[in-house]
């Protein structure tokens, strides 16, 4: 189970429709055109297509079995007492005095472009549960860093 945001699960459903309704006939009609050439044992064309087919479906599966066990999180009943998902932390690095803030996200919706980290990035799982004003040592690829926490809210 992995939960989402009503904006997450829409784009979920959104990708899923694009892959079946765009990107499935568009292969099928590669391997269609490679078929026609000729000699499928020596056919590189249809060979990629071929694989190309198979890595689609494996992407369309998984986001339908993400869709499936989705939890859509009520953002009315979040509370900003705790870091928790759905909560945008705004926490200051105690070494370098840089602030950042960040929302913390399901595993689907994370994009560090948006500043949207997932729940189960270091960050995240050294944040969750705790209080504005804790300072938590977080390890990160290059050590560990203090991070003082500022302000909780949605």
């Amino acid at each position: 189970m992995s939960y989402v945001t009503e904006e997450g699960l829409n784009k979920l459903r959104e990708e899923l429709k694009q892959l079946e309704t765009v990107e499935r006939p568009k292969i099928k009609k590669q391997i269609a055109e490679a078929r026609d050439k000729g000699d499928l044992s020596e056919n590189a064309e249809y060979d990629a297509a071929k694989e190309e087919q198979g890595m689609l479906e494996m992407r369309i599966q998984r986001l339908k079995s993400t869709i499936a066990n989705a939890r859509v999180l009520d953002e009315s009943k979040i509370d900003t007492n705790t870091v928790q998902i759905m909560n945008k932390v705004k926490i200051k690095n105690k070494k370098n005095n840089a602030v950042m803030e960040y929302t913390i996200v399901s595993e689907s919706e994370a994009d560090l472009k948006q500043k949207k980290i997932s729940v189960s990035s270091p960050i995240a799982k050294g944040l969750l549960g705790k209080e504005v004003g804790d300072v938590v040592d977080i390890e990160v690829p290059n050590g560990i860093i203090p991070f003082e926490i500022m302000e909780i809210k949605i």
